[in-house]
């Protein structure tokens, strides 16, 4: 890479944007050179500008920009700065509806030269890369199916929370927390062509899902299973991948309150011919992970294609439209027809 320093911006500091502050700041050819926030911005470095809308932080001169804004800013503002030739680095999900992923995706078509990566940072989580190695690596042979379960408790002000707007947010659970997981199963098994769900409001007076079971089969026999859920009670992560040979259980992820767990790789492999005493309780080998490199290595990479102009081939706008798709496709069931106000706008 070349000496340069990007110029970057933050939309939205809320969680996401300190988060990204604190990127920036770790990252030697980034420097933080505004934020902002119609709310206003405490706790940055003095001297760091705050700026009540992303169209004047952007038009201060950018050469990147995070953007941590809720659903229904997310696409104006990428597009705003694809338009603009600066480069993006989106949290998810890319919008409310399929409708706005489709925009920034033009957007993106009609400026190449920009790089647009999403944050779908749970690729890059120590078990995530360590169980893609093993799998790509073909020793527990191909991939049969995958078993997912992504959960939190609503908790205090759930019911009030922007997230659960239709207006603001889009959807519910699936497409606020289960959208990673449907990720997840995309990059160990690509594209799904059947695909069906079952939504409802199960307890939380919200006017979207806070239960949401989606099944997914692809032509290669692949099935996929995602419990996405805010009556967990107990934040929970689970990934389950069956495979020919032997299985690969991730649990846990590495946050900042530690309510999900610690993050593990459970490795497990299918008894050999002959060992019968192993058969229903096989051998297993448990790795435990004490640090999330996920945040920082997704930013790394995305520098890495700026500065070495090279294409984003990683959690590219195409991701967040195909994954998108398939949200939408559960959200449009007839069955689920009565969870639709504002989320196929």
């Amino acid at each position: 890479m070349s000496g340069r320093v990007l110029r970057a911006g933050i939309a939205g500091y809320g969680y996401m944007g300190e988060i990204r502050r604190r990127n920036i700041e770790a990252h030697p050819a980034l420097a933080l050179a505004g934020v902002a926030d119609p709310r206003g911005a405490r706790g940055l470095p003095t001297g760091v500008p705050v700026y009540d809308s992303y169209q004047a932080l952007v038009g201060a001169g950018l050469d990147a920009l995070f953007v941590c804004t809720p659903n229904h800013v997310t696409p104006e503002a990428i597009v705003h700065a694809v338009e603009r030739g600066c480069h993006v680095f989106s949290e998810k999900p890319p919008g409310r509806c399929l409708d706005d992923v489709r925009r920034i995706v033009a957007a993106e078509r009609r400026h190449p030269e920009v790089k647009l990566v999403f944050g779908f940072n749970h690729r890059y989580h120590p078990a995530i890369t360590d169980a893609k190695a093993i799998v790509d690596g073909g020793a527990l042979g191909r991939v049969l199916t995958l078993r997912g379960v992504y959960g939190k408790s609503g908790g205090e002000g759930f019911e009030r929370s922007w997230r659960n707007n239709p207006d603001e947010g889009g959807g519910g659970i699936l497409l606020d927390q289960g959208i990673h997981m449907l990720d997840l199963f995309r990059l160990f098994c690509g594209e799904f062509d059947e695909v069906t769900g079952m939504i409802g409001s199960t307890h939380w007076n919200i006017p979207v899902e806070d239960n949401a079971m989606v099944l997914l089969r692809n032509g290669r026999g692949q099935t996929a299973q995602l419990h996405s859920s805010a009556t967990a009670w107990k934040h929970i992560f689970r990934l389950e991948i069956g495979l020919e040979k032997g299985y690969l259980v991730m649990s846990g992820l590495l946050s900042k309150t530690g309510s999900y767990g610690r993050e593990t790789l459970l490795i497990g492999r299918r008894p050999a011919r002959g060992e019968q005493a192993a058969l229903g309780n096989p051998r297993e080998e448990l790795t435990y992970y004490d640090t999330d490199p996920s945040w920082m290595t997704q930013v790394e990479r995305f520098v890495e294609c700026i500065l070495d102009d090279r294409p984003v081939t990683e959690s590219t706008a195409e991701d967040a439209l195909r994954v998108m798709e398939i949200v939408d496709r559960v959200y449009r069931s007839p069955s689920n027809a009565r969870f639709l106000r504002g989320v196929t706008s």
